[in-house]
């Protein structure tokens, strides 16, 4: 009788197995037979991409959970424009994928700047900031829109610091986070601090499962557009656990970008900085992490398709005519490098108040 029990079980769990099949690892399509091509390819990906590293450090800037607590409220603070109306997150929103996703953002005197925002998620792992590449890291980078007459329009250091002196418990906040500072407001430490909360927002994403052995957790579609991505050399732009945010590199090598990327007013990069012929089109090549949520496009925010962006970039730098199955299949692939954003990541510290 024991046996029989156990032999219907048994058949019992089988049948409900059967029924319900595991859950899949790509986003909803059920797996799929894993071929040779499909290890190859995971082959080839490993040599030019690795995985979202778990920790975006810098040792002259040590996380600790005061610093980024102090970061995230000074991130969402607004009375660090100079009419109060701008905040890091005004920009660089962080429900938004850390973009306001315009072509190119007001500043604290309304006017638009010239250049696109970037998004602040997973800038702490690239390897200089801004467009131009002018600063070398977020902590450097934080004070840089602060001070910028056309985004938040501080007139100097010093009434920055007084401002913060001033507001809230700052001034305690600022205590805890640098501890044994005789005076530990200062324009330095809350770009530290800024710094600090930036380099926890990174977004790992099912490609990083990809790169850890798992096929599956791209479909079969995802699969040939990274397929695509690597035949078509956009690896040598491209590449990295950031697929990009490595790099400067001449843009237009076939063709004018200002006019292709439908800009206004022409932008020559970091000439723009230097004035020296050889930067001209000199652009730090941006990351393709969440991709598919940081439009519109390049550095003006001239393009808002990521398959006419994909197409656009492909006949500058590589002088490819991409059909647009090609750049669907592409922009398809760049599903996968989409992460998740937690709540309280979103979450304003001053709502409500």
């Amino acid at each position: 009788m024991k046996k029989s029990i156990l032999f219907f079980a048994g058949l019992s769990l089988l049948v409900s197995a059967c029924n319900n099949p595991p859950a899949p690892t790509n986003g909803g399509e059920q797996e799929t037979a894993i071929t040779q091509a499909d290890q190859d390819l995971l082959a080839t990906a490993k040599t030019f991409f690795q995985p979202m590293p778990s920790e975006a450090l810098n040792p002259e800037n040590p996380l600790t959970e005061p610093k980024i607590k102090l970061g995230k409220m000074l991130y969402f603070e607004k009375n660090l424009s100079v009419k109060s109306t701008q905040s890091c997150n005004t920009c660089h929103n962080l429900s938004a994928f850390g973009v306001d996703n315009l072509p190119t953002s007001p500043g604290d005197n309304g006017i638009p700047g010239t250049r696109n925002s970037p998004t602040t998620f997973n800038s702490a792992l690239r390897t200089a900031q801004f467009w131009d590449g002018r600063n070398k890291d977020v902590e450097e980078q934080a004070g840089g829109p602060v001070m910028n007459p056309a985004e938040m329009g501080m007139p100097d250091k010093k009434v920055v610091e007084e401002r913060l002196n001033t507001l809230g418990n700052y001034k305690a906040l600022f205590a805890e986070a640098f501890p044994g500072v005789a005076e530990p407001v200062s324009f330095e430490n809350m770009q530290k601090a800024i710094g600090a909360f930036e380099r926890t927002l990174l977004t790992p994403a099912r490609f990083d499962q990809y790169l850890a052995g798992d096929v599956n957790a791209l479909s079969a579609d995802e699969r040939t557009g990274l397929k695509s991505f690597i035949d078509n050399g956009c690896t040598a732009c491209h590449m990295g656990s950031l697929l990009g945010g490595n790099m400067m590199m001449k843009v237009g090598l076939f063709g004018d970008y200002n006019q292709m990327m439908k800009a206004v007013t022409p932008d020559y990069g970091l000439y723009e900085q230097t004035k020296a012929e050889a930067d001209k089109g000199m652009f730090f090549t941006p990351g393709l992490r969440n991709v598919e949520k940081t439009g519109p496009y390049f550095h003006n925010g001239g393009i808002s398709s990521l398959p006419e962006a994909i197409k656009i970039i492909a006949k500058l730098q590589l002088n490819k005519d991409l059909t647009d199955a090609e750049a669907q299949s592409m922009a398809t692939f760049f599903n996968s490098l989409t992460g998740d954003i937690p709540e309280d990541v979103k979450k304003d510290p001053f709502a409500g108040l």
